[in-house]
């Protein structure tokens, strides 16, 4: 049995991913974030109108970047998810107490412009793509440097 000590996880931070329909720009973040910041957020998605389906070139961007589109689907906002979360999200492209006005705390909400790209041709998905991995990049960085490492253990007497 080793004396080093095992270094303390660090707390993951509930994010959800919100935009209209919970088509394409939220769930595409979600499954980014599931494998591209795994170590700090435990990622969800929902709509403000959610359709209710994951759009298929939301999958196929998914896929062709290495994501895996299992387990996501179209589901809206609901007080459980909203309360849950330490962090939302915003993609609706709208201020939050106007996207949000049935919901409280609208202070954990971060508000990210990005473009919906539901009906448009798969160039624009993978910008959208490559734009959500960059932002998931960012706010994942932005996590890790939050909560510091647990200080080293010493082995001497005090």
């Amino acid at each position: 049995m080793s004396d080093e000590p095992h270094p303390a996880k660090r707390p993951k931070s509930v994010v959800l991913f919100v935009c209209l329909g919970n088509a394409c720009r939220s769930p595409m973040a979600e499954a980014i974030a599931r494998r591209d910041a795994a170590d700090v957020i435990s990622p969800s998605s929902a709509g403000i109108a959610a359709l209710g389906f994951v759009v298929e070139d939301t999958k196929r961007t998914l896929e062709a970047n290495g994501y895996s589109a299992e387990g996501l689907h179209s589901k809206p906002v609901d007080a459980e998810l909203w309360n849950s979360a330490d962090l939302v999200i915003n993609m609706t492209g709208r201020p939050k107490n106007y996207a949000f006005y049935a919901l409280s705390d609208h202070a954990k909400v971060e508000d990210w412009q990005v473009d919906d790209p539901y009906g448009a041709d798969s160039t624009f998905y993978q910008k959208i793509c490559e734009d959500l991995q960059c932002r998931i990049r960012a706010l994942a960085d932005r996590l890790r440097q939050a909560v510091p490492d647990p200080p080293a253990k010493t082995g001497g007497n005090s």
